[in-house]
């Protein structure tokens, strides 16, 4: 018998149940596997967001050097503390991984940050209730030195972690601090830190210095493992461009400490000096008082200006060498001729000297010796205002000097009427900067020939070790000839030889020296001048050696206690003196004999035989120093057509092997110098003149060789030893 077929509603509709739900998860998976997508996100991109990582590499700021590579300014390694406050730091763990006790934490930790204990207790458990993972201690927390990250570690503290950082350090602590300024980090938005120029070259080049990261980016688990097979992709950090300055080091220190010393003894209000090269018109040292600890910001005042560029100045007697160069130029000098001293009348004002009553009749050349501000006024007449005006901007007065630093004031020339005009002829009225001072004596020190001082020397990239930039120097159109500049100098040197002059306490050991001492009236806030010994502004303008001027000093010491006996020479004289004998001796200029030396223009002698050069140069009264034995002159130091002066030395670099000289007495400057020419690895240690080497002289030495050469002060040498032997004082020239 037949069964009768009976429909199956429920089945059917199972059917179209489960069979609409696999056609719809069926078309969704090849709709995704089509289009790559799904609610609207691309799936890979999705997936590589999840599975990828990315750690920054940190980019070094540049780096600001001296003229010899030696570090003025640079990145450290420091640490940046963390605190994990998460408890699954520590889950599948058998030690402590995050921070459980932060009122202990806090306690060990405010003894080494800058947060109280409460601060830090407060900021710990506020996280830990927001539930977060970890947390920093802001600039607390950055910037922590090796020694106090091992203190902190010392105590076993769970939870608290170190990760390396990067902080700028100035290890010549108050070293031209307003030129050089500071950098501080600054916290971003993604609250990540960077530094940031502040002050002076590190802020003026702050774009220049700041480094670009890189990064590295790498695929994870979820766990922030790296997966099988997984490639990383590393873009280098870029690290900022590194800044070589004409700065010496030496020579910065020399003035440093001559200005701490006169800090300490004589309390004045301000102290500012410059030593530039009048050859060049480089800058070897700048520096003021009050001055800062970069490190530290210790000291910092409300004065951020650096008043060698951007703070004008009334220069008083010093302005009368550029009255006499003016008057000399013009034919009007006559310094036998004779005047009346003492006072010159002009309408209802009375020009007095500077000790009311004068010396009665003496000669033009005895004024200036004595500073006379009359007979500036009898020269003014002589050479004519207006003339008279035209050279004082032939020297640059009255404008920028164009110096690689921002923010120059310029000064201003007082020439509105006849008293103004005359008491310009002495430094009072008219204002200018310390740096028109110092490029204008280039002219008086070099020929007629006036120089455009700079500081920079060049900007290089480190990542490619290009030359970004190349600061040269630059002459400028000459005020004077050089016949008017020799006859200046020379009256210059007779106010620190005369006996009637006011410059005797500028007299050098061993060296001769010229230059015009000033006592200048400071002008108050609120009008008029301050009066008094201790109210004055004292200056010296001055060079040496005469014969061949290789150093400049500008010195200005503003209202410093005086004792009865002292004058304000006293406080100048001692920090010339002081930087300028010893800055000589650096550079090797022999006291002895100076004024028998000559001026000598190097020849070229680059691509001629090497023992026919030595020969040559040595006929001519120069020293050479050789660094290796054959074949052709490859390199020379000075180069050709630099001036050089008589019994100086020459480098001269051949091929073949190398026999190490004797370095006993050498400079750190012309060890420099040999280290440079012939790529040895010699490491310099100490500051001063070579004391001893590790290989004696006339050993033969290759590029793996390894040198070290001790330098000792003479101060040093002479606790150590009891006296300098001849040997040390008989320092070779370059």
């Amino acid at each position: 018998m037949n069964k009768k077929f009976r429909f199956q509603w429920g089945a059917f509709l199972m059917f179209l149940l489960y069979g609409g739900l696999f056609f719809l998860l069926l078309s969704r998976f090849v709709f995704i596997q089509y289009t790559g997508t799904a609610e609207g996100q691309v799936l890979s991109t999705k997936a590589e967001h999840k599975y990828s990582r990315e750690q920054v590499l940190q980019a070094s700021r540049g780096k600001i050097v001296d003229r010899n590579g030696e570090i003025i300014a640079q990145d450290t390694l420091s640490y940046k503390m963390i605190a994990v406050i998460s408890p699954n730091a520590s889950n599948n763990s058998g030690i402590q991984r995050h921070v459980s006790d932060p009122a202990n934490t806090a306690k060990v930790l405010a003894k080494y940050i800058d947060m109280t204990e409460q601060e830090i207790t407060s900021l710990l458990e506020k996280s830990i209730k927001s539930e977060k993972y970890q947390v920093e201690f802001g600039k607390a927390g950055r910037d922590i030195s090796n020694k106090v990250m091992e203190e902190i570690k010392s105590n076993k503290l769970p939870g608290i972690i170190f990760i390396e950082d990067l902080k700028r350090l100035y290890p010549n602590g108050q070293f031209a601090s307003h030129l050089i300024g500071f950098a501080l980090k600054e916290e971003k938005e993604d609250g990540t830190a960077e530094p940031v120029g502040k002050m002076g070259l590190e802020y003026i080049y702050d774009e220049e210095l700041t480094g670009t990261p890189g990064k590295v980016e790498f695929k994870s688990d979820t766990k922030g493992f790296l997966l099988p097979n997984a490639e990383k992709m590393v873009t280098e950090a870029k690290n900022g461009l590194d800044i070589y300055l004409t700065l010496d080091k030496t020579i910065q220190n020399f003035l440093e400490e001559a200005m701490n010393t006169a800090q300490e003894k004589y309390n004045p209000e301000r102290i500012t000096a410059v030593v530039a090269d009048p050859k060049t018109g480089e800058i070897l040292a700048m520096s003021q008082r009050p001055s800062f600890e970069p490190n530290t910001r210790e000291g910092l005042s409300t004065n951020w200006l650096n008043e060698v560029t951007e703070q004008t100045i009334e220069p008083g007697s010093t302005f009368k060498i550029f009255t006499l160069a003016a008057a000399i130029e013009e034919g009007v000098w006559a310094p036998n001729a004779t005047y009346k001293s003492g006072s010159y009348k002009i309408f209802d004002r009375t020009i007095r000297d500077h000790n009311v009553v004068g010396w009665g009749n003496i000669t033009y050349l005895e004024g200036f010796q004595r500073s006379s501000n009359v007979s500036m006024a009898y020269l003014l007449n002589q050479i004519g205002e207006e003339t008279f005006n035209e050279y004082i901007k032939l020297f640059g007065f009255g404008q920028k000097t164009g110096i690689d630093l921002p923010s120059e004031a310029t000064g201003i020339i007082a020439n509105a009427g006849p008293v103004e005009r005359i008491t310009t002829t002495y430094g009072q009225g008219t204002t200018v900067t310390p740096i028109q001072m110092v490029q204008g004596m280039t002219a008086i020190a070099n020929e007629g020939k006036m120089m455009q001082p700079f500081i920079i020397d060049k900007i290089v990239n480190p990542n490619t070790n290009d030359v970004v930039e190349n600061h040269k120097e630059a002459e400028k159109k000459s005020p004077i000839s050089a016949e008017t500049a020799q006859q200046v100098k020379e009256i210059l040197a007779s106010t620190v030889t005369s006996e009637k002059g006011t410059a005797q306490k500028f007299k050098l050991n061993g060296y001769t020296s010229a230059g015009k001492t000033g006592t200048a009236q400071i002008s108050k806030p609120g009008g008029g001048y301050y009066w008094g010994r201790n109210d004055f502004l004292y200056s010296f303008l001055g060079m040496a050696p005469v014969e061949d001027p290789q150093l400049i000093v500008y010195v200005m010491v503003h209202r410093p206690n005086l004792e009865m006996t002292e004058t304000g020479s006293d406080t100048t004289s001692e920090i010339f003196n002081a930087v300028t004998e010893r800055s000589l001796k650096y550079l090797n200029i022999e006291p002895e004999n100076l004024e028998l030396a000559k001026s000598i223009e190097m020849p070229n002698v680059v691509g001629e035989d090497l023992m026919a050069s030595q020969s040559k140069l040595e006929a001519q009264g120069l020293k050479t120093v050789v660094i290796g034995q054959s074949d052709k002159v490859e390199e020379q130091y000075p180069a050709a057509k630099t001036s050089a002066i008589s019994n100086s030395i020459v480098f001269l670099k051949g091929q073949g092997d190398i026999q190490l000289p004797d370095f006993k007495g050498w400079s750190k400057r012309n060890i420099m110098i040999y280290k440079s020419l012939s790529k040895l690895p010699i490491e310099i240690v100490g500051e001063g003149f070579v004391n001893e080497q590790s290989l004696t002289g006339g050993s033969i030495v290759t590029a793996d060789t390894p040198i070290v050469v001790k330098l000792a002060t003479p101060a040093e040498v002479t606790n150590n030893k009891g006296n300098l032997d001849e040997s040390q004082t008989d320092l070779p020239q370059d």
